[in-house]
């Protein structure tokens, strides 16, 4: 049976629309009237999905968040380990679902079971969703008899990347909303404030203090030009970002990041946490470790620690260890290569890749943590200067009025 996007006609004639599954377009529209629903529009759910698939629609094409994949494989798995047959358990799953999106997808891979397919097959279609290192352990689970267990260790993985992913976010919130406020403030004394405060003083004949004479042109560049000056930034941030949409170019952006005193800790720190982290699931999940290699460095975000992670794995493809090929790159943090090494001498090598991850995850989170506690008082003096230098600029000729006035 097929996945079908349907809008009908209610008895009170308004307009409902959902999906719904059958052999045919006329087998749905009996199952609609059945109902007592009066079709008006049914297609396959996948046709509107495929229908001029251009890169554009590809971008803006809805994705399911973290968080929805988390609970959608955490439900799949409770379904699978209390012995519910798959294609059961994924339409319970849809049917347990209030985004019609998911409930979509979760038909379409539905029906793809039910003609025979793996699930992993299935899942294959919606590559947005199921990435490739999702796919690989449902394979392996399902090749191995463990589709179950894998599935929960995965629901584990997905939760812990939206929690981390949070932590993240929420941290980084509050630096840029100081950061706007600040130049808030600042832009609104320049147009506002200070035009008004020191008016007075261009009509003198006496010479201005140097500091004064900038803060007036300052404060007219602001007033005249401070609209230009947003869409300047604006257009320059666009650009930058679609510069970067080269792949040479993002590379070299890439490296620069790294050789960043401070910031190259920090992203090294988020990408190898993430890469141990995948590379011990899969490798618990019975990915062998080349394929697990492969599929763990596709999650670096930067290319250069990417293209280091491909290089490992051919290191290892030739017979070397992974601590010597991890530690032969200079990048991998110095933790993480002995605790694979311990991994591999004791042959645990996934629980010590486990605790790897989790012991960069909470590094990154003591460096973010120090970073904040510095950044709050800093913007604090830097404001408290800028406040300064306006008020100095406003005091200076007013202690000199005496002189000025003739």
């Amino acid at each position: 049976m097929t996945a079908y996007r349907y809008r009908a006609l209610n008895t009170r004639g308004k307009l409902v629309k959902g999906f719904i599954e059958g052999d045919s377009e006329r087998h749905v529209r009996g199952q609609l009237r059945a109902k007592s629903l009066r079709p008006v529009e049914v297609e396959q759910a996948n046709r509107q999905e495929n229908k001029g698939a251009t890169p554009l629609r590809k971008l803006l094409r809805p994705r399911i968040s973290t968080g929805d994949l988390a609970m959608v494989t955490r439900q799949l798995a409770t379904l699978v380990q209390s012995n519910l047959p798959l294609d059961e358990a994924l339409q319970a799953a849809a049917q347990q679902s209030r985004s019609s999106r998911i409930k979509a997808i979760l038909l379409q891979v539905r029906s793809r079971v039910a003609e025979g397919y793996t699930l992993a097959y299935a899942m294959g279609e919606f590559p947005q969703v199921f990435n490739e290192m999702y796919r690989a352990m449902v394979n392996a689970g399902e090749h191995a008899g463990y589709l179950g267990p894998v599935l929960d260790q995965l629901a584990d993985y997905t939760e812990q990347r939206q929690y981390t992913g949070q932590k993240l976010k929420m941290a980084m919130i509050y630096p840029f909303v100081l950061i706007g406020v600040a130049i808030a403030v600042v832009v609104a004394l320049m147009v506002f404030v200070v035009p008004q405060l020191i008016g007075v003083f261009s009509q003198s004949h006496k010479e201005l203090p140097i500091l004064t004479k900038a803060l007036i042109a300052t404060s007219d560049f602001f007033r005249d030009y401070g609209i230009w000056l947003f869409f300047a930034v604006v257009a320059l941030a666009l650009g930058v970002r679609q510069l970067l949409r080269n792949e040479g170019r993002k590379r070299k952006w890439h490296r620069f990041l790294l050789r960043l005193p401070g910031l190259s800790r920090l992203v090294i720190a988020l990408d190898t946490a993430r890469f141990a982290s995948t590379l011990s699931i899969l490798m618990a999940s019975g990915v062998p470790l080349l394929e697990s290699l492969r599929i763990a460095g596709q999650v670096l975000g930067n290319l250069v620690l990417r293209e280091d992670s491909k290089a490992v794995a051919e290191l290892v493809q030739e017979g070397s260890s992974l601590n010597r090929a991890l530690q032969h790159s200079g990048r991998f943090p110095p933790m993480m290569v002995h605790m694979v090494a311990s991994g591999e001498a004791s042959g645990e090598l996934e629980t010590m890749l486990e605790r790897s991850a989790n012991n960069q995850e909470r590094e990154l989170e003591m460096t973010l943590g120090t970073m904040m506690s510095l950044f709050e008082p800093l913007m604090v003096v830097v404001m408290g200067c800028m406040v300064l230098l306006i008020v100095l600029a406003i005091m200076l000729p007013i202690f000199d009025l005496n002189t000025m006035v003739k």
